[in-house]
């Protein structure tokens, strides 16, 4: 007769059945290992390799699960005790854990037991595992802050309230759910919601990481978006004490061949989306001391942006640009620069283009102004708008040496 599951997870639980497996996490910039996420595993004596979604609610219906967490971190400290110290362990707490009152002192106990500091325990937290008695999730949760460990928020964006959690609670990472990471390649709707999680990380000081990342497609577009670290198959699947060692000898984990232009000579490029205020400041400072009128249209040639200098050009604010089209702001010049526009949103660069009109300066007399399409890529490489580039030039002579200037740096 089979033995009820309750009783056999009890004698699991005491045979000590339920062991660590290791998954590693990777800072995507460098492909260097950073730590390893913990996941529980029953090897059953009959049944094989059983996965936590299988007993973990069993042992929170059972009463158990305090007893399996406690085995559970007394076995990772003791099989990690060897790792290099820079690396941390990521562990997830459960919804009845957290209404532990007992919790912070048996993860200290546990620590000091094995001479593991807590400074690199990462304790995962759920969002749904925050709804709730709030006040009294806080007080672990700082307490559990007090004694050293860091805190992760896992499955952003699949629980509710995640935005009061952030403010109310000291979290050091945000971890992007697998299911917009893997859905990533097709879904433009996810790209946008890590994308928002990454920005919302990267203005909060808080680290991102992302689950599921599973090829080097997913890991392109993270690092694009600026997301600090990542876990998944690409990576690594989850491996016993046992394995440790040999995922430790790995240099990088992720291949140097499939980067493609994500990075050039190790600077990030630019990320809009993912971009903290305080940096968009500074690239508002930059875009508006280039000697040069610069603006970005989107695909419906609207005004995204413009700089001061191309609204002195136009004699217009730059208010009096923004969200409307070319051909609304500016008629005349778009009759010229609309089938440069249009090639230039089917994905090409194009240089050097003269045209002629009146500058401010020269009220006067014809002035020649060199324009230049550059073509916006979003991190699925799709073209989203044309950044345009407009350079005044008086004479001949003048037009011909920016001209060059253009050409050799398009």
């Amino acid at each position: 007769m089979a033995a009820h599951p309750e009783t056999d997870l009890r004698r699991a639980l005491e045979s000590n059945e339920i062991v660590p497996y290791f998954q590693p996490i990777v800072e995507l910039r460098s492909g260097l290992l950073t730590g390893f996420e913990v996941l529980a595993r029953w090897q059953h004596p009959q049944r094989g390799l059983v996965p936590p979604d299988e007993f973990i609610p069993l042992a929170e219906k059972s009463g158990l699960n305090g007893l399996l967490f406690g085995n559970l971190l007394r076995s990772v400290f003791a099989s990690t005790s060897g790792i290099p110290s820079h690396l941390t362990l990521s562990v997830n707490i459960s919804l009845t854990q957290l209404t532990n009152r007992s919790l912070p002192c048996h993860i200290r106990h546990a620590a000091e037991q094995s001479g593991f500091p807590l400074s690199r325990l990462i304790l995962e937290i759920t969002e749904n595992a925050l709804v709730g008695d709030t006040e009294h999730t806080c007080l672990i949760v700082n307490e559990l802050k007090e004694q050293g460990c860091q805190l992760a928020l896992d499955d952003f964006g699949t629980g509710y309230s995640s935005l009061r959690h952030l403010q109310a609670l000291p979290f050091d990472e945000i971890k992007i759910d697998a299911s917009f990471v893997r859905s990533m390649t097709h879904l433009r709707e996810s790209r946008k919601i890590a994308a928002a999680i990454i920005g919302l990380g990267n203005s909060l000081g808080i680290v991102t990481v992302a689950e599921g990342v599973e090829s080097a497609t997913h890991a392109d577009m993270l690092l694009w978006l600026g997301c600090e670290r990542g876990q998944g198959f690409l990576y690594g699947r989850a491996v016993p004490a046992e394995g440790l060692r040999e995922l430790l000898t790995i240099r990088t984990f992720f291949p140097p061949r499939q980067l493609r232009t994500a990075t050039v000579e190790g600077a990030m490029p630019l990320r809009l989306e993912a971009l903290p205020t305080q940096r968009l400041a500074q690239l508002q400072a930059i875009y508006d001391g280039v000697p040069a009128g610069l603006c970005f249209l989107d695909r419906n040639l609207r005004f995204i942006s413009v700089n001061k200098r191309l609204a002195a050009m136009d004699r217009l604010p730059v208010a009096s640009h923004l969200g409307r089209t070319l051909s609304e702001v500016l008629p005349a010049w778009f009759s010229e620069l609309g089938p440069y526009l249009l090639r230039a949103l089917d994905g090409e660069a194009i240089a050097g283009i003269e045209i002629a009109r009146r500058g401010p300066l020269q009220a006067d007399q014809p002035a020649t102004v060199l324009v230049s399409f550059q073509p916006a890529r979003d991190e699925a490489d799709e073209v989203i708008g044309v950044s345009v580039c407009f350079v005044e030039a008086a004479s001949r002579e003048t037009t011909a040496e920016r001209k060059k200037e253009l050409e050799a740096h398009t």
